[in-house]
């Protein structure tokens, strides 16, 4: 959580130092108190960059972080593998394993594929996880020399028929399940999804990763859930060595199997492994929430060790772009340099040091037998769509649980009393807190205020532009309004008044041209009020957006920033000497609703909030991919948020801003959602303030006949009640 750090003496200082009242004096060029704002260009834009340059430092900070999350213990090889149980459990948690797998006799067998020389090909499929089913071929010898077997992963963009040389889409040294085959070893040759487009613009890939994350799935984990079913196939039908490998995309998943399934007994990566710092870089279905905060490549190589692991990296890799404006996340894959190989090995050999272990690099093989005699090749295009139906059908019936889910989650709330309420949230918060939107643990720095005036064409109201330092190297921005009728020893209540998407302070104090915020903070000021406008940093579109892969991948948010730039915000409002530190409250429009629901809960000097064209059934808004108001089917590729279906939809959001009031505005012609959701999931919040705990008077929603705007009306009235004002006619 964010603790207040201001300490008493420099709060006195800043008492003393507002001491000379601005209404005595003539239109001041800066806030007394504070220094002058002297900085030149877009600040808008420096936040950006300064938030940018922040998350590369933690990036980099991260890899002499790891260390805390482990406890290798190298008495024994079996006493490691304990030492590591529980990292293990970590990666698979985050890469999204967390359905049953279902136990079968043998594969069904769809019909005979190839003969090879001593070996026989077979399409197949079996059952995996739910209604998931894994398909692809089995390489059955004709004489088994020993109980071995090998699970070969082909590339995204290749299939197990490329892989096993019944086609010539790939040369003969990336063939390497047939190389397995040859050796008269038994070969199952998982399918994998594609890089294909089938829905709008976005990768296959990407598409099923939208709704997975959302629901604390992810694309990497159902196929190594396949895989692994494949892995629990063998070992029921006598296999005692299991080799796993892999090319691309592939390597990828023979890697991240071989580290979750000590059952493995050797791992083969080809086209994967190095440095993994730049994993934001990389396409959407790439982005796994909190991956580098314990794990690199070295560190993931270590959960396979002492079992063994070979690079090959001389195979290359896929180079796969792809590019701004598509919809979908732009991201690049590359071949992994050497010097990255190198170093991440490096890097290994130093982890497990205390083992008599180390990694392997060999060159790799091409088979040296005759090429397959094909019969009947499987339809490569309808098995890619039965996989493709399959995932997403298993996405929404996990959408579809999801209330139950969730429901069995927040089932330790006491509503005994609201001091029970109260101490019964603080779980939820610091869960909250640290899995959803990442805490940075910092403290806040002194906040340094700067300020100057601005123009504003409001005869009663006094602007000025601020800046306040948050952490070293962060800080926040916005506009301050203060009313020219404050009275000296007079403490009036603050409206936070938070912009959209790529909106700015300026949009909501009327000096743009953002008709939807109606210019709502310069209104509040004119009615008596103080306002102040933050800059929330999503805005300039792919900037921005990047910063969430960036935050993602050491398990942090955009909200991990805009959370201590609001503590610091109404710290420092907090203490000026005409503002009433308990009566601080937050309003959002849109990206600034969504700021209603995160930002509040983890910021208790918020004593209300307001959320505008945003609220609604935000787990099915996220995840649904029947719904044509899903993000599933829009270019706000960053909005996906790690397991939210599994923990906070909106309702439950409300929850850790209870017991202080809590609002919706809601236009019914506002394309957020229809209606009928929003009212659904304000139900829940209803029934919590009113049947629960017995405070309904402290929530409302107000419809109106509108769009996707401020309204002003309903919301104001509720500021005067809460907030205990009297505004100006």
């Amino acid at each position: 959580m964010i603790v207040q750090n201001t300490s008493l003496l420099i709060a006195l200082i800043w008492i003393w130092a507002y001491a000379q009242p601005i209404w005595s004096q003539e239109e001041p060029a800066i806030l007394p108190g504070t220094y002058l704002l002297d900085w030149e260009g877009d600040i808008s834009s420096r936040l950006i960059d300064s938030c940018d340059d922040f998350l590369l430092r933690e990036i980099e900070k991260s890899v002499s972080r790891r260390a805390r999350h482990w406890n290798r213990d190298f008495h024994t090889k079996e006493a490691y593998e304990r030492s590591v149980d529980r990292n293990r459990n970590r990666f698979a948690h985050i890469i999204g394993m967390a359905d049953q797998r279902i136990p079968f006799d043998k594969p069904e067998v769809l019909g005979k594929v190839a003969e090879g020389s001593g070996y026989e090909v077979f399409a197949v499929r079996w059952p995996a996880f739910g209604l998931v089913h894994g398909e692809g071929l089995l390489v059955v010898p004709q004489q088994v020399t020993a109980r071995k077997a090998a699970v070969v992963v082909p590339d995204a963009d290749h299939t197990p028929e490329d892989i096993l040389g019944l086609t010539d889409n790939l040369p003969a040294k990336l063939q390497t399940a047939r190389l397995f085959a040859e050796q008269g070893i038994r070969v199952l040759i998982p399918a994998i999804i594609d890089r294909g487009i089938t829905h709008r613009k976005l990768s296959n890939r990407e598409f099923l990763y939208r709704s997975a994350f959302e629901l604390g799935r992810h694309i990497i984990g159902y196929e190594i859930q396949k895989i692994l079913a494949g892995v629990d196939w063998l070992i029921e039908s006598g296999t005692e060595d299991i080799t796993i490998a892999g090319w691309g995309e592939g390597g990828l998943l023979a890697f991240y199997a071989g580290a979750v399934d000590t059952r493995i007994t050797e791992t083969r990566v080809g086209g994967y492994f190095g440095c993994r710092q730049e994993v934001w870089n990389e396409p959407a279905y790439r982005n796994i929430f909190g991956l580098l905060e314990q794990f690199g490549d070295a560190e993931i190589a270590s959960l396979i060790a002492p079992r063994r692991l070979i690079i090959h990296s001389d195979m290359g890799a896929p180079e796969i772009l792809v590019p701004a404006g598509t919809g979908g996340k732009p991201g690049r894959l590359t071949t992994p340099d050497s010097t990255s190989i190198r170093r991440e090995i490096s890097r290994l050999n130093l982890l497990v040091s205390g083992l008599d272990w180390k990694v392997s690099q060999e060159n790799s093989m091409a088979p040296v037998g005759k090429t397959p005699r094909v019969l009947d090749l499987p339809d490569a295009g309808s098995r890619h769509s039965r996989q493709m139906t399959e995932l997403d059908m298993h996405n929404q019936w996990l959408l579809h649980e999801s209330p139950y889910i969730r429901q069995q989650f927040m089932s330790k709330l006491n509503f005994d009393s609201l001091e029970a309420f109260s101490v019964s949230t603080e779980f939820y918060r610091n869960y909250f807190a640290e899995e959803v939107i990442g805490h940075l643990d910092y403290p806040l720095t002194f906040s340094n205020p700067r300020s100057r005036k601005i123009e504003l064409e409001s005869s009663g109201v006094t602007a000025y532009e601020v800046v306040l330092d948050v952490f070293p190297g962060l800080f926040t921005y916005g506009i301050l309004l203060l009313p020219n009728d404050l009275q000296p020893g007079e403490k009036r209540p603050v409206v936070v008044c938070q912009h959209g998407l790529e909106g700015r302070p300026q949009s909501t104090i009327g000096q743009e041209d953002f008709k939807a915020y109606k210019a709502f903070a310069t209104r509040l000021a004119e009615r008596g009020y103080i306002t102040f406008a933050p800059q929330n940093i999503y805005i300039f579109e792919d900037r921005f957006r990047t910063l969430q892969f960036k935050a993602n991948a050491i398990k942090k948010t955009l909200f991990s920033l805009m959370v201590p730039q609001h503590q610091q915000l109404t710290n420092w409002l907090g203490n000026l000497p005409f503002v009433d530190p308990e009566r601080i409250a937050f309003y959002g429009l849109s990206y600034g609703g969504k700021s209603a629901m995160r930002i509040p809960p983890l910021v208790p000097n918020y004593c209300l909030s307001i959320c505008s064209a945003d609220f609604n059934e935000w787990v099915w808004k996220n995840a649904s991919t029947r719904s044509p108001y899903s993000y599933v089917w829009t270019g706000e590729y960053e909005i996906f948020e790690w397991n939210l279906g599994s923990t906070f939809n909106y309702a439950e959001m409300t929850a850790l801003i209870a017991p202080r009031p809590f609002m919706v505005e809601r236009g019914h012609f506002d394309g957020v959602a229809p209606d009928e959701m929003v009212g659904y999931e304000y139900a829940r919040v209803r029934h919590l303030y009113n049947a629960r705990l017995k405070i309904g008077d402290k929530t409302e929603i107000e419809w109106f006949d509108g769009p996707h705007t401020i309204n002003g009306k309903g919301t104001f009235e509720f500021l005067d009640k809460h907030l205990k004002f009297q505004p100006r006619n």
